[in-house]
């Protein structure tokens, strides 16, 4: 079984590709200059010559400022792309995330839970799951958050970075979400194509939940460090050009459902990512 992953040169899409390897999976992984998801004829002839049977689209406009005055840009890389790769007869899994909810809610939310986005970006990563459920065999939409990993910028990285200076560091506590390993990540995504599971969306974020300021206070402690030097602040303290949701804690009964096991919970994940993260930011 051929895999193609696309965005291969992102933070999930490193750790995708290098799961399937791991697993000794084929695998073809082509750069953004080498295969311009915005060029169709591009993608059209790409999926001819190597005729994946999985695509996992990991690519995407991820800048969610940029988005607000972007908003086109960004709807043609996150939802009018995903339409070539949804036309393959391969089966897709399209990466989506958790701003396509409201963040409003005050229990996890299901995955069918009511969809309406609070900035640009989320509207354009609704586009791209619309697109993606019109595959003719349907698609895998998984839906993540709050993303740190071993190959690219992320929350995590920058707090370890912070925590080496001196004094306090400010951190918002007015928003609630599951930080998400990349490599967990691409894990339960394999297994979800492995296990043949029903097309849907599946929600692939870290169980339990924390808060920007809880999971920076993890950090600390991993590094050793006092995590009394975190001071919460209100998301006020730091105004954005897009709306965050106050609440993106996502619930995982699609794993339930097919019988495989949920991701698993968010502090858990953190320990045991640490030591590779830690060496990859050394380097």
């Amino acid at each position: 079984m051929t895999w193609l992953v696309t965005g291969a040169g992102g933070m999930l899409g490193t750790d995708m590709a290098a799961r399937l390897r791991a697993r000794g999976l084929p695998v073809v992984a082509p750069a953004r200059a080498e295969l311009d998801l915005l060029d169709a004829a591009a993608v059209r002839a790409a999926l001819d010559r190597h005729r994946p049977e999985v695509i996992v689209n990991c690519a995407g406009w991820t800048a969610v400022d940029d988005a607000e005055a972007h908003e086109a840009e960004a709807l043609a890389v996150n939802g009018t792309a995903v339409e070539a790769l949804a036309a393959s007869p391969a089966r897709l899994v399209q990466i989506s995330t958790d701003y396509v909810l409201p963040g409003d809610a005050a229990e996890p939310y299901a995955e069918d839970a009511a969809t309406a986005p609070v900035n640009a970006y989320g509207r354009t990563k609704l586009a791209g799951e619309a697109a993606a459920a019109r595959a003719p065999g349907g698609a895998y939409i998984v839906r993540t958050a709050w993303l740190y990993g071993a190959h690219g910028p992320n929350f995590v990285r920058t707090m370890a970075r912070l925590a080496a200076g001196r004094g306090t560091v400010r951190v918002v506590d007015d928003q609630t979400g599951q930080p998400t390993w990349t490599r967990d990540l691409a894990d339960q995504i394999i297994d979800l194509v492995a296990a043949g599971a029903p097309p849907g969306i599946y929600h692939g974020t870290g169980g339990g939940s924390t808060t920007w300021y809880g999971l920076a206070r993890e950090v600390f402690a991993l590094l050793g460090l006092d995590p009394g030097r975190v001071r919460p602040v209100p998301s006020a303290e730091f105004p954005r050009p897009a709306a965050r949701p106050a609440f993106s804690v996502l619930g995982h009964g699609g794993w339930d459902r097919t019988g495989l096991k949920p991701p698993r919970d968010w502090r858990e994940a953190l320990h045991a990512a640490w030591p590779e993260l830690r060496a990859a930011w050394d380097r």
